[in-house]
């Protein structure tokens, strides 16, 4: 990846375009970048973004916008691009008076990846990781959820430790780990070897154990298991109960073997648990 005003040629792979694309944004790189995709349709040409100041440069109207963000993802789902980058100050182009900055151009774009199958897949391959920002690429804060899950990861901290200190939906949450990781900004220790049962992830003492966090209240342990903020909106409490369970259902996940169906079916007795104790 490039430095401040460095320029660059070189052929990326998946996923290496959003975050190229992130640290131009958080540099606040100015020059102009072009990304030709390979193998290239017929008749297709190499896209050529102006940059300012970590933003690519768009025509006038939201219209714009939306079209030079789809030519941004439609680079990144290719196979293969070749991009280059000349660092410089350059001229407007003509009519170009809206701006789409790449950093958030690329947490909007990978946190729109996150559905309930790649939400339950992170949440298994993170399982007993202890996770934790990297400083020098954090993004800056949003809002106030952001700056909570911010200063959650801010030393490696397992999933199920950060949810309670985030105070964030379950989802949100997931896709904003989903966004760090996609963008290199989140450092990931594995789970050490030889670790006693207990603290495996799929051992049900470790699903007991995530019940219980808050067991003198166990509707606040509910609500934290759904990712859901208050109990009294019962829309959001449905919304949540369905989209676990989707995740969740062993029916829904035919491809899974007896140890994970196992899992599955202990989680999903979980949610279902707090999801009936919320509704009560």
């Amino acid at each position: 990846m490039p430095g401040r005003d460095a320029d660059l040629c070189c052929t990326l792979g998946p996923g290496e375009l959003v975050r190229l694309a992130y640290r131009l944004g958080r540099q606040a790189a100015s020059g102009v970048l072009t990304l030709a995709a390979r193998p290239a349709p017929a008749g297709d040409r190499p896209d050529v973004l102006v940059l300012r100041r970590g933003a690519a440069v768009s025509g006038d109207g939201e219209i714009a916008r939306r079209a030079l963000a789809t030519r941004l993802a439609r680079a990144a789902a290719a196979p293969s691009v070749i991009a280059s980058f000349e660092a410089g100050v350059t001229a407007y182009p003509p009519g170009a008076l809206h701006q789409v900055p790449l950093a958030g151009w690329a947490r909007s774009h990978l946190e729109g990846q996150l559905d309930a199958a790649l939400a339950e897949r992170l949440v298994h391959q993170l399982a007993g990781a202890r996770l934790a920002v990297r400083p020098e690429l954090a993004p800056a804060p949003a809002d106030e959820a952001d700056r909570r899950m911010l200063a959650a990861l801010a030393v490696p901290r397992r999933l199920e430790q950060i949810w309670p200190l985030a105070r964030a939906p379950r989802y949100r949450l997931l896709a904003f780990v989903h966004f760090l990781r996609g963008v290199g900004a989140l450092a990931v220790e594995p789970v050490a070897t030889g670790r006693p049962a207990a603290d495996r992830p799929d051992d049900p003492h470790v699903a007991s154990r995530r019940v219980s966090i808050h067991a003198a209240d166990p509707r606040v342990a509910a609500m934290q298991l759904l990712g859901v903020d208050d109990a009294t909106d019962v829309d959001a409490v449905k919304r949540a109960y369905r989209r676990l369970a989707r995740a969740l259902h062993p029916d829904l996940q035919p491809g899974a073997d007896a140890a994970r169906r196992r899992a599955l079916e202990r989680r999903f007795a979980e949610v279902t648990a707090a999801y009936e104790a919320l509704m009560s």
